[in-house]
């Protein structure tokens, strides 16, 4: 699964260091996710989606 979540957090200026604080999670999440080494739980990814106020589609782009 891709994901636009570097683009979104460059656009916020935030440093991965800093989105994983705000989502409580580490920013080694935040780099697998980044790189698509890592699909954040159910919970997690409703945290993403809320944090940048964006629908989950433009978010997380499935792979065909």
């Amino acid at each position: 699964m891709k994901n636009n979540l570097k683009i979104l957090r460059r656009e916020k200026k935030l440093s991965q260091q800093e989105l994983g604080q705000r989502l409580d999670v580490s920013r080694q999440t935040i780099n697998a996710i980044e790189k698509g080494k890592f699909h954040p739980s159910l919970p997690l990814t409703i945290k993403i989606v809320r944090f940048f106020k964006k629908d989950l589609e433009s978010i997380f782009l499935m792979d065909n």
